[in-house]
């Protein structure tokens, strides 16, 4: 009998365990089903090199590509623009955020370009010099919750083996208009490196000089980056890596996602309906830029 109870007993927790979302394979951790997208957005040329957008209510996102000023705004329920505006200034811009009625818009020098009431004809243009300790910056969202913009350092903050290893976000205070001294968030990619293979995650390879072996790699070029409404984890894309990486609110990481290159073509921008409903941009290199959605399910 005692035999037979222990059976039954260990039958049931197999069974509880085998119905927890937690340890069920084909529950993503994301709350995405990241290989199949609930609409796919073809979009016109002049979008071909998107790079970044950022919501604006449920049926309309503003965008931008990298190397007009020119901000659009496109419906992604009747998959067209639905208006633009130009502010007249060429440049290398790699993302957009929201704050109420104002747009922040980043280029890749550090300059963050505000534009106060964006839906006004007479809408004001300000720039402020960020001072962000690195020559190449990619990645721009809000973070409500402590009223601040992230930045993301997509380059190295500075040279010698103390940065060889590590990548930088800096948050910005638009009303003091300052930015922090020391990082948001502050990660080491030895660490995201050896997170990934533990966890199975297919990585490039390149040869190693010594012994010329294939030796797995992993960049961490940080293409967009965003704050996930619901659960407040920062979710962000490394495009060269074909990558999606989730942090908790301590920059601690969670989860690695791959991204089918053949879905995610250059992934460059990032945002979310506050339902938690994703979407991402890709730019169109030799085919059609695309906003993917991702329909959240948890």
């Amino acid at each position: 009998m005692i035999n037979i109870a222990l059976s039954i007993s260990t039958l049931i927790t197999f069974i509880i365990l085998g119905c927890n979302p937690e340890t069920a394979n084909d529950e993503p951790m994301t709350g995405y089903n990241l290989n199949r997208p609930d609409a796919t957005l073809i979009l016109p040329d002049v979008l071909r090199e998107i790079s970044g957008l950022t919501n604006i209510n449920t049926s309309t996102v503003a965008c931008i590509q990298d190397e007009h000023g020119i901000v659009f705004i496109y419906d992604v329920l009747k998959n067209e623009i639905k208006g633009q505006f130009d502010f007249h200034i060429d440049g290398d811009y790699e993302g957009i955020a929201r704050v109420n009625k104002t747009l922040y818009i980043l280029r890749s020098d550090g300059v963050l370009l505000k534009v106060s009431d964006f839906e006004s004809d007479d809408f004001d243009l300000d720039f402020f010099e960020t001072g962000i300790p690195a020559k190449d910056s990619e990645g721009l969202c809000y973070d409500k919750d402590n009223n601040r913009l992230l930045i993301a350092c997509k380059g190295k903050v500075g040279k010698g083996d103390k940065n060889k290893d590590k990548s930088l976000i800096y948050s910005f205070d638009p009303g003091t208009k300052t930015l922090s001294r020391k990082p948001a968030f502050e990660f080491n990619v030895d660490i995201l490196l050896k997170f990934a293979l533990n966890n199975n995650i297919k990585l490039q390879t390149k040869k190693d000089k010594n012994d010329q072996a294939e030796k797995p790699v992993l960049k961490f070029n940080t293409s967009e980056i965003c704050i996930h409404p619901v659960t407040k984890k920062l979710f962000l894309i490394s495009a060269d890596d074909h990558l999606l990486f989730i942090f908790n609110n301590d920059g601690k990481i969670e989860d690695i996602e791959q991204l089918d290159p053949e879905i995610f073509i250059q992934a460059e921008g990032l945002t979310f309906l506050e339902n938690g409903d994703m979407f991402i941009s890709n730019e169109g290199r030799d085919k059609r830029p695309t906003i993917l959605r991702f329909n959240y399910m948890k």
